[in-house]
């Protein structure tokens, strides 16, 4: 009876530890520009995370949204007040601008091939940037919740290119068509 208790001891123990380590994955990063966020998630594609502060007070949201990718590439984070996937979109995309600085700003997801050009969206959005740390790029924004839920459909994606200085179209298989799922801002 020992020796079969000890074996499934350890497989516990690897099933906890590897389930911990996965856990902490947001909640470990620390943020080169010291901002601290009370929430976090791994996303269950590309690698990504969302952090956020919820303020009641004044219905808002601090975001920060990371994902790995290459300074070549870019990275998008939005809302669908109106459906679930990526077309109606309201987004903020970064990448690094031929400058050498990177650069993020509001778009509108409008079709399969949208601009990706600024844009105003339907709710308030401010304080958005964009950083390039190790390996990950990040978008910081102040977004502003309308209707009075809490509970919203996002989608995000990331793209390996950028032709002058606009975001090329993002792959159309694997991980990139299931980026997308509901977030709950408490």
């Amino acid at each position: 009876m020992a020796s079969l208790f000890k074996p499934l001891l350890i497989c516990i123990l690897i099933i906890f530890s590897s389930h911990s380590s996965t856990a902490q994955t947001c909640s470990s990063y620390t943020f080169s520009n010291s901002k601290i966020f009370n929430s976090c998630t791994n996303l269950p594609h590309l690698g990504a995370s969302l952090y956020y502060n919820h303020t009641a007070s004044t219905n808002t949201i601090s975001i920060a949204f990371k994902a790995p990718q290459k300074s070549t590439g870019w990275i998008a984070w939005g809302l669908n007040p109106n459906g679930t996937a990526m077309v109606g979109s309201q987004a903020i995309v970064a990448f690094m601008h031929s400058n050498g600085s990177m650069v993020a700003y509001p778009t509108q997801l409008d079709s399969y091939t949208p601009s990706m050009a600024p844009a105003t969206l339907s709710f308030p959005v401010s304080d958005v940037s964009g950083e390039y740390v190790k390996g990950d790029m990040i978008i910081y924004a102040t977004i502003g919740l309308v209707g009075g839920s809490s509970k919203f459909n996002q989608v995000w994606q990331e793209g390996s290119s950028v032709v002058n200085d606009v975001p090329s179209a993002h792959s159309t298989t694997g991980e990139n068509i299931k980026s997308l799922g509901t977030v709950s801002f408490q």
